[in-house]
């Protein structure tokens, strides 16, 4: 009777701490503060340096628009094709040498430049070699596009583009479903490339100390993976209802053996 006992008691525990507890769940949650303390979450973020395969839409404007037509392009794609088709097209990429290729200026090298330090020196080679200060030359240059990818447990795994100057790593999972309860929130990782290569960077979104990481913003190309939980491959359920019918379904399975074999 106390081996039966003892069985049962390790049975019960393992089942037991096989539930997610509702803090591995809550977004945001203040853990050095107490909870009705007033916070300023200063949002850290540095300007988004080009880098190689980044599509840079620039368009430059003039008094005379037709001086300038050459510069901008026409978009004599699909006209049926998405945003992120035209912008694929229409845009300039940034091949292995970190360069692009614009009519009538050439290659011009963009890698590890802020896209407003790229319209000043777009804007300063046109006025150096082909128009003068009365040309009132103006020039835009922004991504294509937000292209992210996010893997593991979301609803909708796969690659998204954001048509937005800036995306938190919450809006960012927001767009691919969400993290279901059996995704690790305490540990999402951020793949991001370098010049030098790749790095992983960590976030723990339960945290809302998370918002003054410099990856609390992803950046073009990121690579969001979000890993299961421990208790996804032990099935014995993620909540309570489900561990309490997995419990019942093992006493009963238990109980019935024991019967069958005193009889």
């Amino acid at each position: 009777m106390k081996r039966f006992l003892l069985v049962m008691g390790l049975i019960l525990s393992s089942l037991l701490t096989s539930c997610i507890p509702h803090k591995d769940i809550v977004y945001l949650q203040n853990k050095d503060m107490a909870t009705d303390s007033l916070q300023l979450m200063v949002e850290q973020q540095k300007p988004y340096r080009v880098q190689i395969n980044d599509i840079l839409n620039i368009r430059v404007k003039s008094i005379d628009q037709k001086s300038v037509s050459i510069l901008n392009p026409i978009g004599e794609g699909n006209l049926n094709a998405s945003s992120s088709e035209r912008a694929y097209f229409d845009g300039f990429t940034v091949d292995v040498h970190g360069n692009i290729r614009i009519p009538s200026l050439g290659q011009i090298n963009v890698l590890g430049y802020s896209t407003e330090e790229i319209e000043t020196m777009i804007e300063t080679k046109l006025l150096d070699e082909q128009f003068k200060e009365t040309a009132n030359i103006f020039v835009t240059v922004k991504l294509a596009g937000l292209r992210y990818t996010a893997n593991g447990e979301v609803g909708s795994p796969g690659t998204q583009v954001l048509f937005q100057e800036r995306v938190n790593i919450f809006q960012a999972i927001a767009n691919v479903g969400e993290i279901p309860v059996t995704g690790d929130r305490k540990d999402v990782l951020i793949i991001r490339q370098y010049p030098q290569g790749q790095k992983i960077h960590h976030l723990d979104l339960t945290d809302i100390n998370v918002m003054n990481s410099p990856y609390y913003y992803i950046q073009p190309n990121d690579m969001i993976y979000v890993k299961p939980l421990k208790q996804k491959t032990w099935g014995t359920g993620v909540t309570g209802r489900e561990t309490l019918a997995t419990i019942v379904s093992v006493l009963s399975l238990i109980t019935t053996t024991i019967v069958l074999i005193r009889l």
